[in-house]
């Protein structure tokens, strides 16, 4: 079998009653586009008969691998399990559910042919209810976007296009799965946005809802974290703690002022408390930074690893 040019890689729980048409539509759309392929799925944990269905189809078609997890691990494992086998130059990404259209997957690889290293569907117009769904997810967009620098309309969308060389070194964890645009950002990558067709939900129900919003926001801190501080630690830590350092010291040299020239008593002041709490903390979150700043250095010489990324290097080689 020839090596896929694209993977396409789609997390599978309970999604049984999607799968025939799910693989019927994939099959139609990539055969018409032409190129080698293969689809990658990945049953996290389904309790229903999903693995058996997509056994099946795999006994006929070699062109559809599937990975089976030995419980539900959640979307972000998946998709990185996913990411590790595949063997395409590309990878596509996409839901189980029948609500992204495989259709639109050859505009996106267009895009990334074209010159971007990541290309992201954009559900324009969503058929999700709104309250639970969409305004959810409106304000999380403008959220995640002010807080990576990464503009996009629609992060919660799965269908999106990557080079393997881009994604493949990322190491996902938590709900991070939504956020690889944001996350690949830092390698200096170039992110376009692509408008794509999206239907309503025919079968089974819905495995996210507003009790995932939580776990959203901690993860949105992490990426931010992460993009803005993680070669840099103490510049976070340091500067908190300088602040509440200078204040607590300010609160105390004050009160101290009043005790000695202004015979005034001090012990019973609940001000006296919170200054030399502040002194405290803020030299805490400065040991704290400097002790992150040892665990980066750590980090990056125990695997080599660099704080940059090169694209390209254009150079004469002299015989």
């Amino acid at each position: 079998m020839a090596i896929p040019y694209l993977s396409v890689v789609i997390p599978i729980r309970n999604e049984s009653a999607s799968i025939p048409e799910l693989y019927r539509q994939l099959t139609e759309t990539l055969e018409r586009w032409g190129r080698p392929y293969e689809i990658l799925t990945v049953d996290d944990g389904s309790t229903d008969d999903s693995f058996d269905r997509l056994a099946a189809l795999q006994a006929r078609d070699a062109r559809l691998r599937v990975i089976r997890f030995r419980r539900n691990f959640g979307q972000t494992p998946a998709f990185a399990a996913g990411f590790a086998h595949a063997r395409g130059s590309l990878i596509a990404t996409s839901d189980g559910d029948l609500q992204n259209d495989p259709a639109d997957i050859p505009a996106l690889v267009n895009l990334v042919e074209q010159g971007a290293d990541i290309a992201c569907g954009w559900r324009k117009d969503r058929k999700d209810p709104f309250l639970t769904r969409r305004l959810p997810s409106m304000i999380a967009n403008w959220v995640i976007s002010r807080s990576t620098g990464v503009r996009l309309h629609d992060y919660g969308c799965s269908l999106k296009v990557f080079r393997a060389e881009v994604i493949k070194p990322l190491r996902l964890y938590g709900e991070m799965h939504r956020f690889l645009p944001a996350i690949a950002s830092e390698l200096g990558v170039t992110i376009v946005e692509q408008v794509v067709n999206h239907r309503a939900r025919v079968h089974g129900t819905s495995k996210y809802g507003l009790g995932r919003t939580v776990r959203v926001i901690l993860d949105l801190m992490t990426v931010k974290f992460l993009l803005s501080y993680a070669t840099r630690p103490l510049q976070i830590f340091g500067l908190l703690g300088i602040i509440m350092g200078g204040v607590g010291g300010a609160i105390t040299a004050w009160l101290a002022y009043l005790r000695l020239f202004g015979n005034e008593s001090i012990a019973n002041r609940p001000l006296l408390l919170f200054g030399i709490l502040l002194v405290f903390t803020g030299v805490q979150l400065i040991t704290l930074g400097l002790l992150a700043e040892m665990q980066v250095r750590t980090y990056h010489e125990s695997q080599n690893k660099t704080t940059y990324v090169i694209r390209e290097i254009r150079e004469t080689v002299s015989s």
